[in-house]
């Protein structure tokens, strides 16, 4: 696909190193000469120095026979997305997608008005950030989670700690129904590696787990690593930015308690005025005695969303010493990921992620429903819709030749819902939940097709 995206700042660059790897052709439009530099040293891409609003620069760009123009400009400049996309889309350009920053957008109307404008996607990373993070409170014992079909069918992320009865055992010892299976495990995140693990794979400690369940055996699912559901009353917040007042609005309507930490005293002010239920206090540190004194280890949970990934991840990991039983970090830099799982966070946001999987769908065959870029691994999450005739449709999936850096957790049919096995044959207008390494999602989309 020829594809332009218009800002060169941390998610552009996020986008092109993924996207270039799947052997797009990629041009970056920025104002910016330095950033320009930075990402084509880090990527295959032509470079646009320019405003995108500009006619001029959209037509040197290739704008009228472009595939995909994705604008993500930093998010105080959503007009600046808003009339790129619409000026790209007009010059000829297949599909456009901006970045805003304005949740009034985003209601069904006036994502209905943009549609006829010619927008195909508005995306706002804070506020999907903001419902993932409410995901993993309401999902206490959980690492990671998605949904398919309104639930039907769950992927679940659980770290192996020395309780879990799964360690040191294959799910073929584990599993007594090997034809209806409870559940499926698609995936292990070991070290620095993702595997698409087979009957024959023995699990080991702090292994991360990813499953496919349905939604009535998510507890036989937790089952594997000892897990417990439990709810989460009580929530501290460090960082009174957007993410966390839209949590914190949010979970006001399911928590007992809710507690916000910000360092900027009128940003304070703000946050009392607009939540109702909502404690905010005024401190600009961070220290272990503040902890103790604001008596962070009575909260059943602890999310740090500064802007500072490093302050968010030695935040949780105190709070964790404390003994605060779920802490989420946002964590922007991908680098740290890794390092915040093995300090002890049990669950980390990224917004370049998040944004990746949404506009990485429009990459894809339109039979893609949905896709998530899973912060725990290299891979990603997809539902597709099965096509008449489409190569999956064919065989059974042990016969089907299905690529090896992917696997299919479960199919929706209907209103029912089931796990994937070697027999299993999807049909038509199946529904079917996928596991996928980024080196087999290319191969992936044609069985689809």
């Amino acid at each position: 696909m020829n594809i332009i995206i218009a800002g060169a700042g941390d998610v552009g660059c996020h986008l092109a190193k993924m996207l270039a790897s799947e052997n797009h052709n990629l041009t970056i439009i920025d104002s910016d000469s330095d950033r320009l530099t930075t990402i084509s040293d880090e990527a295959d891409v032509v470079t646009v120095l320019g405003n995108p609003t500009s006619i001029e620069t959209l037509e040197r760009a290739g704008a009228r026979t472009a595939d995909l123009f994705v604008s993500v400009f930093p998010d105080s400049d959503q007009y600046v997305n808003i009339v790129a996309a619409l000026l790209a889309k007009q010059m000829g350009t297949a599909k456009v997608t901006a970045r805003i920053n304005n949740a009034e957008y985003l209601s069904h109307e006036n994502k209905l008005l943009f549609t006829e404008l010619g927008i195909d996607l508005l995306f706002y990373p804070e506020r999907i950030a903001a419902q993932e993070i409410l995901e993993l409170i309401k999902q206490a014992e959980t690492s990671e989670f998605a949904e398919f079909a309104h639930g039907k069918l769950q992927l679940i992320v659980f770290r192996l700690e020395e309780y879990a009865p799964l360690i040191d055992k294959t799910i073929l010892e584990y599993v007594t129904d090997k034809d209806y299976p409870p559940f499926r495990i698609v995936a292990v995140s070991r070290g620095d590696q993702t595997l698409i693990p087979n009957g024959e794979t023995r699990f080991r400690l702090h292994d991360q787990v990813f499953v496919v369940t349905k939604k009535e055996n998510v507890d036989l699912a937790r089952g594997i690593a000892g897990k417990v559901d439990f709810r989460i009353k009580r929530l501290a917040i460090m960082g009174g930015g957007r993410i966390a007042e839209m949590v914190a609005e949010k979970a006001e309507k399911f928590t007992d308690e809710v507690m916000i930490i910000e360092s900027d005293k009128n940003r304070c002010k703000e946050l009392s005025a607009k939540l109702n239920k909502t404690l905010v206090i005024h401190n600009s540190t961070r220290t272990g005695d503040f902890f103790s004194d604001e008596n962070i280890q009575d909260y059943d949970a602890f999310l740090a969303v500064t802007p500072n990934s490093e302050a968010n991840i030695l935040a949780c990991a105190s709070a964790k010493r404390l003994g605060v039983m779920k802490t989420i970090a946002e964590v922007e830099n991908l680098e740290y990921i890794r390092l915040a799982e093995e300090m002890g966070v049990d669950a980390v946001v990224n917004k370049k992620l998040i944004t990746a999987g949404r506009i990485f769908r429009f990459t894809l065959s339109n039979k893609v429903r949905t896709i998530k870029c899973l912060s725990g691994s290299n891979a990603e999450i997809l539902e597709y819709l099965a096509n008449p005739g489409s190569p999956i449709t064919k065989k059974p999936l042990k016969d089907v030749g299905f690529p090896e850096g992917a696997i299919i957790g479960g199919i929706i049919r209907g209103s029912e819902s089931m796990i994937a096995v070697g027999s299993t044959q999807i049909n038509a207008y199946d529904r079917v939940a996928v596991f996928a390494l980024p080196s087999a999602l290319k191969d992936v989309d044609r069985f689809f097709l």
